[in-house]
């Protein structure tokens, strides 16, 4: 079905998620603010009171027809309904902001972060059908490896501290009650992770649980391949995904190896220019708390590694909900000028 170009509907599939709560609240500050908003999820969030618009709302399940006539479809929650919802958008007309990950692996999808375009020198086409936006680990690698091309990118090592937000609302409780059980010498519960998350730093999760670390890492992995586009440069990167036992916010740590000599000063004009908010030597490092509500990528000063020379040090963080949806706001309003 041909787009409608003069439709003001919007759709959240994954409305009851916390990444679309969070997109719910950011459009309503947006130029879209005005627009038909429509808020569907799975079937066991069908039936959810929740606000829109500064009005009372009902979460709709998927249906047939619950694309119809909406020029933008935002795919939120887990990647097996963002599969689910991509056919039914497509054949209605939408154009899609996917970011379940669930057009990862699809040719036509367009990866998305607001500074693609200009760290990639590659033009995003207005006119594409789907957008598959970075998650904001993708996000951060693929940004500092980009920024850092100008001083001779030999070797980016990344670690991506993921908060149990990420696993949705049920990950935190869990995180909570393994908290409050532990301090008060109870035997733990772990129905969603599988294992001990609570005061625990982890690569991967317990056998029976639904959510799987090494997937999270292949789909980072397949963003940062597919904004680098060669080869060449994507092999000068290595990601590892650890479990942080914080309820939101993305941490990061890198080190690069850089085969030019360059100035502190230097890397941090690179770095802002990529996006980055750089916080210098007087101001407090980045961290998970210091970041919420922020829409930006935070970096604390780069620090000279102390016996290689060249190599480098980073740290910092994001709002792990926050920055995604800002940035598929911005790709909507984008869209729709």
């Amino acid at each position: 079905m041909s787009p409608d170009r003069d439709s003001q509907r919007m759709v959240i599939a994954g409305a009851s998620s916390l990444l679309g709560g969070e997109l719910k609240s950011l459009l309503a500050e947006s130029r879209l603010a005005g627009w038909d908003l429509r808020l569907v999820d799975e079937e066991q969030a069908a039936g959810l009171l929740t606000e829109a618009a500064g009005e009372a709302a009902v979460i709709q399940r998927v249906e047939e027809d619950t694309f119809h006539g909406a020029r933008i479809a935002f795919l939120a929650g887990s990647s097996e309904f963002g599969k689910q919802c991509l056919g039914p958008a497509r054949q209605a007309g939408a154009t899609i902001i996917d970011f379940t990950h669930a057009s990862l692996c699809d040719p036509d999808a367009t990866p998305w972060f607001p500074k693609i375009e200009r760290l990639t020198g590659r033009s995003v086409a207005k006119g594409a059908r789907t957008f598959s936006v970075f998650s904001p680990g993708g996000m951060a690698v693929t940004s500092l490896a980009l920024a850092l091309r100008r001083h001779g990118l030999q070797r980016l090592v990344v670690a991506l501290y993921r908060p149990v937000s990420e696993a949705g609302r049920e990950g935190i409780e869990e995180l909570e009650t393994q908290t409050s059980q532990l301090l008060t010498f109870q035997s733990v519960g772990h129905g969603v992770f599988g294992t001990q998350t609570a005061f625990n730093l982890l690569t991967r999760y317990g056998e029976e649980s639904r959510h799987d670390l090494r997937s999270r890492l292949l789909e980072i992995r397949a963003e940062v391949s597919a904004a680098m586009g060669e080869a060449a440069e994507d092999a000068k990167i290595s990601v590892n995904l650890i479990h942080a036992p914080v309820f939101y916010g993305t941490a990061y740590s890198a080190c690069a190896d850089l085969a030019a000599p360059v100035e502190r000063e230097s890397l941090e004009e690179s770095c802002r220019d990529a996006g980055f908010v750089v916080q210098t030597s007087g101001e407090p490092a980045p961290s998970n708390v210091s970041v919420t509500g922020e829409n930006s990528l935070y970096l604390g000063e780069p620090v000279k590694d102390a016996v290689r020379e060249g190599s480098w040090w980073f740290w910092g963080a994001c709002d792990n909900l926050r920055v995604p949806a800002w940035s598929g706001v911005k790709l909507a309003e984008w869209l729709t000028t």
